[in-house]
């Protein structure tokens, strides 16, 4: 039996990873083919095309690249007529994916769509796209089932990766040993973001917030943690305050801190799985702020803010807003352990925590496979 799975992204590729140590636990005589990242292959994927291949960034990037999309979208097209794979799997990266899924469904093979497409936030007229692109729809925030059944398809919520990974990992007094700090000091922690572009455009705001807590609370600890291919120099500003830099990717990395300033992205959402009180920041390019005013349909910018009904549960300060004197205002009561705005913050977070559950996403992704071959 073969199975193709894909993965359009390095986002993508440790999920799709997942499925695949799956698929090859359940179905040990299969092999597994796909567009795959370096964590798929370990995992045991044969890679028709490698990632990168597929991932692109930007408008300008996506243009340059659409001769080499396409012929790679012929390629798989090709390889999936002939090899005829028992089900195709495909994760996120839905523009590409949703045109590959209704393709290959047209040649008679059965769909799964993992990582369903935020239709909620931005494009829902791309339903009926949809629609053809997929047998089975794999989401993993627990609100779209509702949101996508009453646009017409059925959705399973199979859990979220980032409540799974964040369940376990170091306790607050693992990380402030490995910090050398006093397990009784407060640590804050500071996240500008992965990208450079993030950086660039949020390194300043976050070293005066830093420069005004500190005339308040001297002794607090800070903390910034690094992804993979950050460079160090970028950070400068926070270094010379006396922040510590964490590498990301050490194993068991959990960043239980006692406070939170961070750039909206996967890692606010993170931040609340941890139990830390946030005020979340973004500044993007205006162009990108016009866009997203007028084609996002929810209001709050934090995924664990919109799980929690598209309510500002951590403070958000986006473009002219954020300022370092109204980031600083909504941190200040979060520098105390006992005020009313950490309890709020914990109590939702609780609640979120039960909303999401640890069940394994890639079970429930083979679940769906099982049911598509035998039932």
């Amino acid at each position: 039996m073969k199975f193709f799975v894909s993965a359009g992204e390095v986002s993508g590729d440790f999920h799709a990873a997942t499925v695949v140590a799956e698929l090859r636990a359940r179905f040990p005589s299969s092999e597994v083919f796909g567009v795959a990242g370096s964590q798929m292959i370990r995992e045991g994927c044969q890679p028709l095309h490698p990632l990168r291949d597929l991932n692109v960034m930007g408008v300008g990037d996506v243009l340059r690249a659409l001769g080499r999309i396409r012929r790679v979208e012929r390629s798989l097209l090709a390889w999936c007529d002939v090899e005829r794979p028992a089900v195709v799997i495909l994760v996120d990266f839905s523009s590409f994916h949703m045109r590959l899924g209704a393709k290959i469904r047209a040649m008679g093979i059965p769909v799964i769509h993992f990582i369903a497409p935020k239709l909620w936030a931005w494009g829902a007229w791309r339903v009926k796209k949809l629609k053809r692109s997929q047998d089975r729809l794999a989401a993993i925030l627990p609100f779209e089932p509702a949101w996508f059944a009453e646009h017409g398809i059925e959705a399973n919520y199979v859990g979220n990766p980032s409540a799974v990974s964040c369940s376990g990992g170091w306790s607050s007094s693992d990380l402030k040993k490995r910090l050398k700090i006093d397990d009784n000091r407060f640590l804050l922690t500071l996240l500008p973001g992965s990208r450079p572009q993030e950086i660039k455009a949020h390194v300043g705001l976050l070293a005066e917030v830093l420069r005004s807590a500190r005339l308040q609370y001297p002794d607090i600890a800070v903390v910034v943690p690094l992804a993979p291919g950050v460079n160090e120099a970028w950070l400068a500003p926070l270094w010379r305050q006396g922040a510590m830099p964490l590498a990301r990717d050490q194993e068991g990395y959990a960043l239980r801190a006692d406070a939170a300033v961070a750039v909206s992205g996967t890692a606010t959402l993170e931040l609340a799985l941890w139990n830390v009180p946030t005020v979340l920041v973004y500044r993007g390019s205006p162009l990108m702020m016009f866009l997203i005013k007028r084609l996002v349909k929810v209001k709050c910018a934090g995924l664990a803010n919109i799980i929690l009904g598209d309510q500002a549960v951590m403070p958000e300060f986006l473009q002219q807003e954020a300022t370092s004197k109204r980031v600083i205002g909504a941190l200040l009561p979060l520098l105390v352990p006992a005020s009313e705005e950490v309890a709020t913050q914990r109590q939702a977070f609780a609640r979120l925590r039960q909303q999401l559950g640890v069940q394994k996403p890639a079970e429930g992704v083979v679940d769906m496979v099982d049911e598509l071959l035998f039932s």
